[in-house]
Protein backbone atom coordinates (compact mmCIF):
# COMPACT_ATOMS: atom_id res chain seq x y z
CA UNK A 1 0.00 0.00 0.00
CA UNK A 2 1.78 3.63 -0.85
CA UNK A 3 1.51 5.88 1.53
CA UNK A 4 1.02 10.10 1.08
CA UNK A 5 0.18 12.41 3.13
CA UNK A 6 0.21 16.31 4.53
CA UNK A 7 3.32 17.91 6.83
CA UNK A 8 1.98 20.62 8.74
CA UNK A 9 0.71 22.22 11.81
CA UNK A 10 -2.35 22.60 13.19
CA UNK A 11 -3.70 20.83 10.07
CA UNK A 12 -6.91 18.96 10.88
CA UNK A 13 -9.04 21.34 8.83
CA UNK A 14 -6.81 20.90 5.81
CA UNK A 15 -8.24 20.38 2.33
CA UNK A 16 -5.60 18.20 1.18
CA UNK A 17 -6.98 14.95 2.77
CA UNK A 18 -9.86 14.80 1.51
CA UNK A 19 -9.49 15.90 -1.89
CA UNK A 20 -7.29 12.78 -2.16
CA UNK A 21 -9.60 10.32 -0.30
CA UNK A 22 -12.29 12.18 -3.04
CA UNK A 23 -10.06 11.45 -5.74
CA UNK A 24 -8.70 7.96 -4.63
CA UNK A 25 -12.57 6.87 -4.43
CA UNK A 26 -13.60 8.66 -8.10
CA UNK A 27 -10.61 7.12 -9.88
CA UNK A 28 -10.65 3.49 -7.93
CA UNK A 29 -7.30 4.03 -6.56
CA UNK A 30 -7.21 1.22 -4.29
CA UNK A 31 -3.31 0.93 -3.75
CA UNK A 32 -2.85 4.79 -2.00
CA UNK A 33 -3.65 6.33 0.96
CA UNK A 34 -3.19 9.86 2.21
CA UNK A 35 -2.84 11.13 5.87
CA UNK A 36 -2.03 13.96 7.91
CA UNK A 37 1.17 14.37 9.70
CA UNK A 38 0.22 17.20 12.56
CA UNK A 39 3.93 17.81 13.78
CA UNK A 40 4.90 20.77 16.50
CA UNK A 41 8.16 21.13 15.30
CA UNK A 42 10.06 20.18 12.08
CA UNK A 43 12.06 18.35 14.43
CA UNK A 44 10.16 15.56 14.66
CA UNK A 45 10.07 15.39 10.19
CA UNK A 46 12.45 12.54 10.13
CA UNK A 47 10.72 10.04 12.78
CA UNK A 48 7.69 10.41 10.23
CA UNK A 49 10.21 9.14 7.32
CA UNK A 50 11.57 6.39 9.53
CA UNK A 51 8.71 4.54 11.00
CA UNK A 52 5.90 4.92 8.38
CA UNK A 53 6.25 2.25 5.98
CA UNK A 54 5.78 2.20 1.92
CA UNK A 55 5.79 6.60 2.47
CA UNK A 56 5.92 7.67 -0.77
CA UNK A 57 5.32 11.72 -0.95
CA UNK A 58 4.48 14.82 1.27
CA UNK A 59 2.65 17.84 0.44
CA UNK A 60 3.84 20.97 3.26
CA UNK A 61 1.98 23.38 4.50
CA UNK A 62 2.32 26.40 7.43
CA UNK A 63 4.72 26.22 8.92
CA UNK A 64 7.14 24.13 7.39
CA UNK A 65 7.03 25.01 3.76
CA UNK A 66 10.85 26.14 4.23
CA UNK A 67 12.20 24.80 7.52
CA UNK A 68 11.65 21.53 5.65
CA UNK A 69 14.16 22.05 3.29
CA UNK A 70 17.63 21.48 5.42
CA UNK A 71 16.14 17.57 5.80
CA UNK A 72 16.29 17.05 2.19
CA UNK A 73 18.61 14.99 0.23
CA UNK A 74 17.66 16.90 -3.27
CA UNK A 75 15.68 20.36 -4.39
CA UNK A 76 14.31 20.90 -7.90
CA UNK A 77 15.87 23.99 -9.25
CA UNK A 78 12.76 25.74 -9.37
CA UNK A 79 11.45 24.92 -5.39
CA UNK A 80 15.37 25.93 -5.22
CA UNK A 81 14.69 29.60 -7.01
CA UNK A 82 11.65 29.48 -4.55
CA UNK A 83 13.24 29.19 -1.37
CA UNK A 84 10.58 27.10 -0.25
CA UNK A 85 9.05 23.21 -0.65
CA UNK A 86 5.45 22.25 -0.89
CA UNK A 87 5.97 18.79 -2.04
CA UNK A 88 7.97 16.15 -1.10
CA UNK A 89 8.96 12.87 -3.18
CA UNK A 90 10.84 10.09 -1.93
CA UNK A 91 12.17 7.82 -4.53
CA UNK A 92 12.96 4.11 -4.56
CA UNK A 93 16.26 4.41 -2.96
CA UNK A 94 14.83 6.83 -0.58
CA UNK A 95 15.92 9.88 -1.32
CA UNK A 96 13.68 13.21 -0.40
CA UNK A 97 12.74 15.51 -3.62
CA UNK A 98 11.65 18.72 -2.73
CA UNK A 99 9.36 20.45 -5.66
CA UNK A 100 7.33 23.82 -5.44
CA UNK A 101 3.66 23.10 -7.42
CA UNK A 102 2.30 26.44 -5.18
CA UNK A 103 3.56 28.84 -7.96
CA UNK A 104 1.96 25.87 -11.16
CA UNK A 105 -1.46 26.24 -8.86
CA UNK A 106 -1.19 29.85 -8.76
CA UNK A 107 -0.36 30.99 -11.91
CA UNK A 108 -3.08 28.56 -13.24
CA UNK A 109 -5.86 30.14 -11.27
CA UNK A 110 -4.89 34.17 -11.07
CA UNK A 111 -4.17 34.16 -15.09
CA UNK A 112 -7.92 34.02 -16.60
CA UNK A 113 -9.03 36.92 -14.09
CA UNK A 114 -5.65 39.21 -16.14
CA UNK A 115 -6.22 42.48 -17.75
CA UNK A 116 -4.12 45.22 -19.31
CA UNK A 117 -4.33 47.24 -16.09
CA UNK A 118 -2.93 44.00 -14.22
CA UNK A 119 1.20 45.29 -13.71
CA UNK A 120 1.57 46.16 -10.25
CA UNK A 121 0.82 43.31 -6.84
CA UNK A 122 1.18 43.64 -3.41
CA UNK A 123 2.12 40.68 -1.66
CA UNK A 124 0.75 40.44 2.14
CA UNK A 125 3.00 38.43 4.20
CA UNK A 126 6.61 36.45 3.33
CA UNK A 127 6.57 33.14 4.59
CA UNK A 128 6.79 30.04 2.58
CA UNK A 129 3.72 30.43 0.47
CA UNK A 130 4.69 34.17 -0.73
CA UNK A 131 7.22 33.02 -2.39
CA UNK A 132 6.25 31.30 -4.94
CA UNK A 133 3.76 33.91 -5.31
CA UNK A 134 6.73 36.25 -5.71
CA UNK A 135 8.13 33.52 -8.27
CA UNK A 136 4.71 33.53 -10.15
CA UNK A 137 4.12 36.98 -10.29
CA UNK A 138 8.10 37.43 -11.89
CA UNK A 139 7.28 34.66 -14.82
CA UNK A 140 3.95 37.10 -15.24
CA UNK A 141 6.15 39.95 -16.07
CA UNK A 142 4.05 41.64 -12.89
CA UNK A 143 5.80 43.91 -10.56
CA UNK A 144 5.55 43.48 -6.85
CA UNK A 145 5.89 44.83 -3.58
CA UNK A 146 6.22 42.80 -0.29
CA UNK A 147 3.61 44.14 2.89
CA UNK A 148 4.92 42.70 6.55
CA UNK A 149 3.92 44.29 9.64
CA UNK A 150 7.97 45.23 10.66
CA UNK A 151 10.29 46.78 7.86
CA UNK A 152 13.27 44.76 7.55
CA UNK A 153 15.49 44.10 4.39
CA UNK A 154 13.43 43.00 1.70
CA UNK A 155 9.64 44.46 2.28
CA UNK A 156 8.30 47.16 0.87
CA UNK A 157 5.77 48.55 3.00
CA UNK A 158 4.54 48.16 6.31
CA UNK A 159 0.75 47.40 6.90
CA UNK A 160 1.15 50.95 8.84
CA UNK A 161 2.70 52.37 5.75
CA UNK A 162 -0.12 51.45 3.33
CA UNK A 163 -2.12 54.14 1.92
CA UNK A 164 -5.27 54.67 -0.23
CA UNK A 165 -3.00 56.09 -2.95
CA UNK A 166 -0.64 52.65 -2.54
CA UNK A 167 -3.41 50.83 -2.63
CA UNK A 168 -5.18 52.23 -5.60
CA UNK A 169 -1.85 51.80 -7.47
CA UNK A 170 -1.35 47.92 -7.07
CA UNK A 171 -4.52 46.59 -8.65
CA UNK A 172 -3.48 42.76 -7.68
CA UNK A 173 -3.90 42.32 -4.30
CA UNK A 174 -2.75 38.59 -2.67
CA UNK A 175 -3.41 37.15 1.09
CA UNK A 176 -0.32 34.98 1.90
CA UNK A 177 -0.66 35.21 5.28
CA UNK A 178 -3.42 32.78 7.54
CA UNK A 179 -5.14 36.20 8.83
CA UNK A 180 -9.22 35.07 8.19
CA UNK A 181 -8.53 31.20 8.39
CA UNK A 182 -11.70 29.05 9.89
CA UNK A 183 -12.27 29.79 13.04
CA UNK A 184 -10.66 33.28 12.64
CA UNK A 185 -12.97 34.14 10.66
CA UNK A 186 -13.35 37.90 11.08
CA UNK A 187 -9.60 38.37 11.20
CA UNK A 188 -8.44 40.18 7.92
CA UNK A 189 -5.13 42.26 6.71
CA UNK A 190 -5.04 45.33 8.10
CA UNK A 191 -5.18 47.57 4.31
CA UNK A 192 -6.54 51.03 3.58
CA UNK A 193 -9.94 48.67 1.66
CA UNK A 194 -11.31 52.29 0.93
CA UNK A 195 -8.38 52.50 -2.06
CA UNK A 196 -9.50 48.80 -3.75
CA UNK A 197 -11.57 49.77 -6.73
CA UNK A 198 -13.11 47.68 -9.80
CA UNK A 199 -10.28 47.55 -11.71
CA UNK A 200 -8.57 45.36 -8.89
CA UNK A 201 -8.44 41.70 -8.16
CA UNK A 202 -8.08 40.13 -4.88
CA UNK A 203 -6.57 37.06 -4.39
CA UNK A 204 -6.46 34.93 -1.09
CA UNK A 205 -4.76 31.80 -0.28
CA UNK A 206 -7.09 30.75 1.65
CA UNK A 207 -9.99 28.44 1.12
CA UNK A 208 -11.17 27.76 4.36
CA UNK A 209 -13.84 29.47 4.74
CA UNK A 210 -14.80 30.28 0.96
CA UNK A 211 -15.38 34.33 1.27
CA UNK A 212 -12.60 35.87 3.65
CA UNK A 213 -13.37 39.05 5.09
CA UNK A 214 -10.47 40.42 3.00
CA UNK A 215 -12.33 39.00 -0.42
CA UNK A 216 -15.53 40.58 1.46
CA UNK A 217 -13.66 43.93 1.75
CA UNK A 218 -12.78 43.73 -1.90
CA UNK A 219 -16.30 42.23 -3.24
CA UNK A 220 -18.19 45.85 -1.37
CA UNK A 221 -15.47 48.25 -3.74
CA UNK A 222 -16.51 45.88 -6.48
CA UNK A 223 -13.64 44.29 -7.39
CA UNK A 224 -12.79 40.89 -8.26
CA UNK A 225 -12.20 38.34 -6.10
CA UNK A 226 -10.62 34.60 -5.96
CA UNK A 227 -9.96 32.20 -3.19
CA UNK A 228 -7.23 29.55 -2.69
CA UNK A 229 -9.34 26.60 -3.34
CA UNK A 230 -8.62 26.06 -7.13
CA UNK A 231 -5.05 26.89 -6.57
CA UNK A 232 -5.33 23.96 -4.32
CA UNK A 233 -6.35 21.75 -6.53
CA UNK A 234 -4.12 22.58 -9.56
CA UNK A 235 -1.39 22.01 -7.09
CA UNK A 236 -2.39 18.80 -5.76
CA UNK A 237 -2.76 17.38 -8.96
CA UNK A 238 0.45 18.58 -9.97
CA UNK A 239 1.62 16.65 -6.76
CA UNK A 240 -0.04 13.79 -7.61
CA UNK A 241 1.79 13.89 -11.11
CA UNK A 242 5.16 14.66 -8.86
CA UNK A 243 4.80 11.27 -7.12
CA UNK A 244 3.83 9.58 -10.41
CA UNK A 245 2.24 6.27 -8.80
Amino acid sequence: MNKLGLLGKNISYSFSRNYFKNKFENENINNTTYENFDIESIDLFPSIIKNTKDLKGLNVTIPYKEQVIPFLDKINKKAKSIGAVNTIKITKKGKLVGYNTDCYGFKKTIKPALKSQHKKALILGTGGASKAIAYSLKELNIAYSYVSRKASEGIDFTYDSLTEAIINQHQIIINCTPLGTFPNVNDCPNIPYHGITKNHVLFDLIYNPEETKFLNQGKLHGAKTINGLNMLKFQAEKSWSIWDL
